[in-house]
C-alpha cells in the first residue's frame, strides 16, 4: 500500500509525470509535452475546491441519526462507541503531555464525547504506535477525553498500526466482554472503509461519521487552487485507492 501511495497519489505522482515528460521532451516532443501538461494540469485541478469536494463527497455515508444510537432505530442498539485514532502531533507544548492528538483525532474525539453524553455508551479508543513512540495513540486520546471533555474511557486498544488492525484488536477486546454492536466514529471520508474492516472482524457497525466535506463557494472561488484543497484531494484519493485495494483482495483472495 505504501508503494502504491508513492506512485499513484499527488503530489509525487505529478512530480513523476513532469520529470518523465521532461526527460522524454528531447526525443518525443508530443509524449513528453503531454506528460508535463498532465502532471501540472492535474496538480492544479486537484487543488480546486470543486474537485476536492467531489472526491470527498463521493466517499461519505449518511449522517448518523442519534435515534439509531439511543433506541436502535436503524437496527439493533450499539453497546459501545469506538473512536479511531487519526494521527498525532509530536512534542505538542500546549497540553504538557508530550505528543498530542492531531486535528483529525480531535474532531473524532469531540464527536465521540458528544455521542457518549447523548447515549451513555462506554467508549473504546483505538490507535497504536506508528514509529515506536513512547505512548500509544490510544493513551493520548484517553487523556484528551478525560482532561478536556471530562469523559471516561473504558477500553484502550494501543496495538494497531492501521485500520485493519484497529478493527481486529478492537473486536478482540469487545468480544471478550460480549459486545458485538458498536457505533464507529471517524471522518466521513474514511468511515466506509473502516466500517468494512470492522464488519470483517465480526462486529455489527452503526457508522458515526464526522467532518463532512463543505461545499465550495459559488463563482470563480470554487475553482481557485489552494494547498489546503490539494491536501484534501490527496486524502480522498488515498481512500479511493484503499477501496480499490480492498475490492481486489476480496476477489483475488476470498
Amino acid at each position: 500500500m505504501a508503494l502504491l501511495e508513492s506512485l499513484l497519489l499527488p503530489p509525487l505522482l505529478n512530480a513523476w509525470l513532469i520529470l518523465v515528460g521532461g526527460l522524454l521532451w528531447m526525443r518525443l516532443h508530443v509524449i513528453g509535452g503531454l506528460l508535463v501538461a498532465l502532471g501540472l494540469g492535474s496538480l492544479v485541478v486537484l487543488a480546486t475546491p470543486t474537485v476536492s469536494h467531489a472526491l470527498r463527497q463521493g466517499l461519505e455515508p449518511q449522517p448518523l441519526a442519534i435515534s439509531a444510537l439511543i433506541d436502535g432505530a436503524q437496527g439493533e442498539r450499539a453497546s459501545a462507541i469506538v473512536i479511531l485514532g487519526g494521527g498525532r502531533d509530536y512534542d505538542a507544548p500546549e497540553f504538557g503531555w508530550g505528543d498530542a492528538p492531531s486535528n483529525a483525532s480531535w474532531r473524532r474525539l469531540a464527536y465521540g464525547a458528544w455521542l457518549h453524553r447523548q447515549s451513555g455508551l462506554p467508549i473504546l479508543v483505538s490507535g497504536g504506535r506508528g514509529h515506536d513512540e513512547h505512548s500509544a495513540e490510544a493513551s493520548l486520546m484517553a487523556a484528551a477525553l478525560r482532561e478536556v471533555f471530562d469523559v471516561p474511557v473504558r477500553w484502550r486498544e494501543g496495538r494497531s498500526a492501521n485500520t485493519a488492525e484497529n478493527a481486529r484488536h478492537s473486536a478482540e477486546m469487545l468480544s471478550a466482554e460480549g459486545i458485538d454492536q458498536v457505533a464507529l466514529v471517524s471522518q466521513a471520508w474514511h468511515l466506509p472503509r473502516a466500517t468494512a474492516e470492522f464488519e470483517r472482524a465480526g462486529l455489527s457497525v452503526t457508522p458515526a461519521p464526522t467532518e463532512f466535506a463543505s461545499p465550495p463557494a459559488e463563482g470563480l472561488a470554487a475553482w481557485r487552487p489552494s494547498a489546503y484543497h490539494l491536501h484534501q484531494s490527496a486524502r480522498a484519493l488515498h481512500e479511493w485507492l484503499g477501496r480499490g485495494e480492498g475490492w481486489l483482495k476480496a476477489r483475488l483472495l476470498p
